[in-house]
C-alpha cells in the first residue's frame, strides 16, 4: 500500500542535503561554523553524556598537513576532504555508565549513535546555511591521532568535510518508504 508522504520545510531540507565531494575555494565563515557546531552540541544523547567532541580545522596550511597524514597510502581515496575549506574531526569520549556498561549489557556502543546524531545535526545545520558537508571513514585514523597529539581516552570516529559547493542536485537513488516500513508487524 502507497504511503502519501506529508511536505514539510525539514523534509525538504533533508531532500536537499548531499554529500559533497567538490568544493569552492571560498573560506567558511566561522559563525557559520559555530552555528553548525551548536546545532551538534543541542543533540539528545544516552543520560545525556554529550559523548562528541569536535576538533575544526579551518587553517589552510594545518588542514593541507593534516590531509597528508590522513589522507595517504590506501586511504588515497579520500583525499578529495583535503580540498574542503573545513574539516572537521568527530571524536568520542565514552562515559563509563552509560557506554562502557550499557554495551556489555545491550551489546549497542551507544556513544557511537550520539556522536551519529549530534553530526546529523551538524549536517544538517550546514545544509540549512548554504554549505555541503560529507561524512568520511575512510581516513588513517592512526596518524591523525598522532598529528594533534590526541589522547587515547577519546575515540576516533570519523572526519566531516564542509564548504560552500557549486549546487547540482542529482537525483537519489532511494527505495520506496513502503519497501522499509512496516505498522504494527513485521512484512517480510
Amino acid at each position: 500500500m502507497p504511503i502519501t508522504i506529508p511536505e514539510t520545510p525539514f523534509l525538504d531540507l533533508v531532500r536537499r542535503r548531499r554529500s559533497v565531494r567538490r568544493y569552492l575555494d571560498r573560506p567558511v565563515e566561522r559563525e557559520k561554523i559555530i552555528a553548525c557546531l551548536e546545532a551538534a552540541r543541542l543533540a539528545p544523547s544516552a543520560e545525556n553524556v554529550q559523548p562528541w567532541r569536535f576538533l575544526v580545522i579551518d587553517d589552510p596550511d594545518i588542514k593541507e598537513r593534516f590531509s597528508s597524514a590522513a589522507f595517504s597510502g590506501i586511504y588515497r581515496f579520500s583525499r578529495f576532504a583535503a580540498k574542503a575549506p573545513v574539516i572537521i574531526l568527530i571524536l568520542g569520549r565514552p562515559d563509563l555508565l552509560a557506554n562502557r556498561i550499557g554495551k556489555q549489557i545491550q551489546s549497542v556502543s551507544y556513544y557511537l549513535i550520539d556522536v551519529g546524531i549530534a553530526g546529523g545535526h551538524l549536517a544538517l545545520q550546514a545544509e540549512e546555511l548554504g554549505l555541503g558537508t560529507c561524512w568520511i571513514g575512510w581516513f588513517n585514523g592512526r596518524k591523525a591521532r598522532k598529528f594533534f597529539r590526541i589522547p587515547r581516552r577519546y575515540k576516533m570516529i570519523c572526519l566531516m568535510a564542509m564548504g560552500y559547493t557549486e549546487r547540482k542536485p542529482r537525483e537519489r537513488n532511494r527505495k520506496p518508504l513502503s519497501d522499509i516500513v512496516w505498522f504494527n508487524r513485521l512484512d517480510k
